[in-house]
């Protein structure tokens, strides 16, 4: 094994699937690529008159406290990181990036919604599981929100 991709949002889920992945690096010594998708910028939101500049310009500026987090933790466990933002829909691009890479896994977390709101909310996990050739590991949620 040489890459893991381990994506993530910030979120607590995100975290604990950050916190899985950095500990299979940390037995297996591959490069953890930390990966945090941006949802792309909806343009019309913007008041009339601002200047638009392109994305790849936002993406720089734009902070990524969810990889600062990540990194440290990487750091503190002295595993082989790399970070990288991309912007686009979340599972789409999670796929492409690691297909891009050849990856040998990705891990990702769950908000474990259960089965009928993640089909009506969307689920990026369950999309990257169904779109990805890559083996994918999906971290539960430590806490299953109901209702």
């Amino acid at each position: 094994m040489t890459t893991i991709v381990i994506a993530t949002d910030g979120s607590t889920e995100a975290r604990a699937a950050v916190e899985f992945g950095l500990d299979i690096a940390a037995a297996e010594n591959p490069t953890a690529v930390l990966l945090q998708v941006m949802p792309p910028t909806d343009w019309t939101m913007l008041d009339r008159g601002a200047s638009l500049r392109p994305l790849e310009d936002e993406l720089r500026l734009h902070d990524a406290p969810a990889l600062t987090e990540a990194a440290e933790l990487a750091a503190e466990r002295g595993v082989p990181f790399l970070t990288e933002v991309i912007a686009g829909r979340p599972a789409d691009e999670i796929v492409a990036y690691a297909d891009s890479i050849c990856a040998d896994l990705i891990v990702i977390g769950s908000r474990g919604r259960g089965a009928v709101a993640g089909a009506l909310l969307g689920s990026v996990s369950r999309d990257v599981l169904h779109e990805s050739r890559t083996p994918v590991v999906v971290v539960p949620s430590r806490t299953r929100i109901t209702a």
